[in-house]
């Protein structure tokens, strides 16, 4: 084994060896006392959930649902051990998280030695405030979450639910989970201001980066809301916005301190407050102000009115409702937070504001500062020279490849030319005295000049130049290195890019349908579409049944989770014909298709027509006989049949759609045969379309393996139906449905 390791590797794996050896040595007089640290964080968290946490969660869970709801809610143990292994697997994790500082404290020595601990002493003061700072934004954003967030969410999911007669009864396990991790991302994403901060100062991150990409961020954030939150647009926004808010908040701490670093000012808070002390006295006043006068004359009245007049049902509760709190503390509460806020923000101004920014301009004028990936290629041309003269070959070839990425080779052939201007001189001048002006092969007068870089850019442009970053940078691209990988990789490569080239000026409008009809799917399902299937489908399986099919939703979210996963493909089934018909010239120009383009109206009706007719065959007669014969078999064997929505809901859909579906493949077939791909392919690729469909169903079948072969043997013979029928409309392959070569054509 080691002999297949290089010498560094080996090398990097011994001094990984030794330093843990090392480790052990120097705590095993301390180990014990690390292990006591994790003992008491493992039975204290242990303790915690069994006493407190459990019940503090339920009452949070239902603290903003009505009383009917509430009543239907539950938790449930699907296993005999879920609940205490539960326990134990949180109180090994906090237990392990708060051995770690202990742990780094006993092996500090060690740490030093080996470059891994801060040679400069930090003063204790300080490591103490910045860890107090990070616990307190944690604790901020997880409390935001618990107190504010969770109560809404899970009124919403429960009452949706309910309206579509799913029952609200979640697993303890995915219960516990989905709150924990949602916590935890409220809690990291409190952190955003130490982060932003962070890299600014420590330039890892230049703070001009996060202040321009900011539609980037908050555009990440509502993508991450509608994501992970209800489609409900009172709770994305209750996300959405004070992330939103924390962002414009970090960038303004981080824009304090690069320019107190920058101007090699002295940070003074207290003299900034003395300066501007109306300012921030006035605005503390204000923060408090403005929540009192919020629940004392009226405003929260005014808002419940128009959230009424828009048919939502969220309301904004007394101060203290849902809390265990009295209205007036509460107030009081209330308007000290939002006053200790608004003094913050003020504060944060007076600083800056005393701040010597003017001796902090020469970093912002500095050249060599300029983001030139951010430029357009007329502005990396009018760049100032130095900005390229401090650049790297590395880092000029990365922006070029980058632009070429982009599909802007005119910029990326700016930024080799004006990195050849400053560390080699001028191209201008290399043209008039070089040779590759002399032998008119690159000249402005040759063969090679101006007109073939205006004609095929940067590929025929880099032929002429003379720089070592310009012959190193995309030499794969000249015409050989194509011809050579066509030849290795069969061509499929390039094929393929031609095919998707082809549709990227019309990928808006394949986007378009795409949305469209994944938004009217989702929107049918969640105004009430969801619980029509299921109560029709209900309705039809055998009188013997007596109570009906109980569903259950043992995820939080997986009701809504489903109804994503169906509009997606439902939007994929729509936008295959739309993409089918722009891609077809260049599939017909590669030689995969034959004929012409009106055969995709015959593509999108044939297929569609077979989706069609066996949806309804199984929605009519399959579905509710499948559905009625496992219920049945149940309800023989006194069973309590409650099924978890995912599994009912996906068996619908592929007793229905999948139906469809599997009428589809022999169509495809037929069609794929028309367009020109013989009998004899499909005859000798079984194999391949065997293991294709065993994969697929690996991925998108659950993990079992009864489920994967029930998926799987339909398509099989759907496939050997397809050869069965090519075999007879083709004469057992002596003739092709495809047009003759010399009719094919526009």
């Amino acid at each position: 084994m080691a002999s297949a390791l290089d010498e560094d590797t080996q090398q990097s794996i011994a001094e990984g060896r030794e330093t843990a050896k090392a480790f052990l040595r120097s705590i095993q007089k301390d180990l014990q006392k690390v292990f006591v640290v994790f003992l008491i964080g493992f039975l204290a968290t242990f303790w915690a959930l069994r006493t407190y946490i459990w019940d503090r969660l339920r009452e949070v869970t239902e603290s903003n649902m009505s009383a009917a709801v509430a009543e239907e809610a539950d938790i449930i143990a699907t296993t005999p051990f879920e609940v205490i292994l539960l326990q134990a697997k949180i109180g090994l994790i906090v237990g392990a998280i708060a051995a770690i500082p202990p742990l780094i404290y006993v092996t500090r020595d060690e740490l030093r030695a080996r470059g891994m601990w801060p040679q400069s002493p930090i003063a204790r003061w300080k490591l103490a405030l910045l860890g107090l700072l990070a616990a307190g934004l944690f604790s901020a954003g997880v409390a935001y979450g618990v107190f504010a967030f969770f109560p809404l969410m899970f009124g919403f999911l429960a009452e949706f639910g309910l309206e579509a007669d799913i029952q609200p009864t979640y697993g303890i396990v995915m219960w516990t989970e989905f709150i924990v991790f949602l916590s935890l991302s409220f809690g990291l994403a409190g952190q955003m201001p130490m982060v932003i901060t962070g890299l600014s100062y420590a330039e890892i991150v230049p703070y001009e980066t996060f202040r321009d990409k900011w539609r980037y961020a908050v555009v990440a954030i509502f993508v991450f809301g509608a994501v992970f939150s209800p489609p409900d647009p009172f709770t994305q926004l209750l996300w959405a916005f004070p992330l939103v808010a924390l962002y414009g908040f970090s960038l303004y701490l981080a824009k304090l301190v690069v320019t107190a670093k920058r101007s090699s000012d002295r940070i003074d808070v207290l003299g900034a407050v003395r300066n501007h002390w109306n300012v921030v006295g006035g605005a503390t006043v204000l923060g408090g102000a403005l929540v009192y006068g919020f629940y004392e004359y009226g405003g929260r009245t005014a808002v419940n009115d128009l959230l009424r007049l828009a048919g939502s049902t969220r309301r904004f509760l007394e101060p203290g409702a849902g809390l265990g709190v009295d209205p007036t503390t509460a107030l009081g509460v209330y308007a000290a937070a939002w006053a200790i806020a608004f003094a913050a923000v003020a504060t944060l101004w007076a600083v800056y504001t005393d701040l010597d920014t003017a001796s902090a301009g020469y970093r912002y004028g500095d050249p060599t500062a300029i983001d030139v990936g951010e430029l357009d290629a007329a502005g990396v041309r009018a760049a100032p020279a130095d900005a390229f003269a401090e650049m790297g070959e590395e880092e000029s070839l990365a922006l070029a490849q980058s632009a070429i990425d982009d599909d802007d080779p005119e910029k990326a052939q700016a930024i080799l030319d004006r990195f050849d201007e400053a560390n080699e001189g001028s191209d201008g001048d290399s043209g008039a005295d070089g040779d590759s002006g002399a032998d008119g092969d690159g000249g402005a007068d040759g063969d090679g000049g101006a007109d073939d870089a205006g004609e095929d850019g940067l590929v025929g442009n880099v032929q002429n130049r003379t720089s070592r970053a310009s012959s190193t940078f995309l030499a794969e691209l000249t015409d050989g290195n194509e011809e050579e990988a066509e030849d290795d990789i069969g061509g499929y490569y390039t094929d393929l890019k031609f095919i998707f080239d082809s549709l990227r000026t019309r990928s808006f409008r394949i986007v378009a349908v795409f949305g469209a009809v994944m938004a009217a799917a989702f929107t049918w399902l969640y105004l009430g579409g969801l619980g029509t299937v299921r109560g029709d489908l209900e309705r039809r399986v055998p009188a013997e049944v007596e109570g009906g099919i109980n569903i259950i939703t043992l995820h939080p979210v997986e009701a809504l989770i489903f109804m994503v996963k169906f509009s997606v493909m439902l939007g994929i089934f729509a936008a295959f014909p739309v993409a089918l018909y722009y891609a077809w010239p260049a599939l017909r120009e590669r030689g995969f298709v034959a004929g012409r383009l009106y055969q995709v109206y015959l593509w999108a009706g044939a297929l569609g027509a077979g989706m069609i007719g066996g949806f309804a065959l199984g929605y009519a007669y399959i579905a509710p006989g499948i559905i009625g014969w496992l219920v049945t078999d149940a309800r023989l064997a006194d069973m309590v049949i409650t099924y978890q929505v995912s599994d009912f809901l996906w068996l619908v859909i592929y007793t229905t759609i999948g139906i469809g579906f599997l009428a589809d493949i022999p169509i495809a077939m037929v069609l794929l045969n028309n367009a020109g791909v013989p009998y004899r392919v499909f005859r000798a690729r079984w194999r391949e379309v065997t293991i294709g469909i065993l994969l697929v169903a690996a991925v998108f079948t659950p993990a079992d393996v009864i489920t994967m072969f029930l998926a799987t043997i339909p398509l099989m013979l759907a496939y050997g139906v397809g050869v069965g029928v090519l075999f007879l409309v083709t004469f057992g392959g002596r003739r092709d449905l495809s047009p003759p070569a010399e009719f094919v054509g526009e």
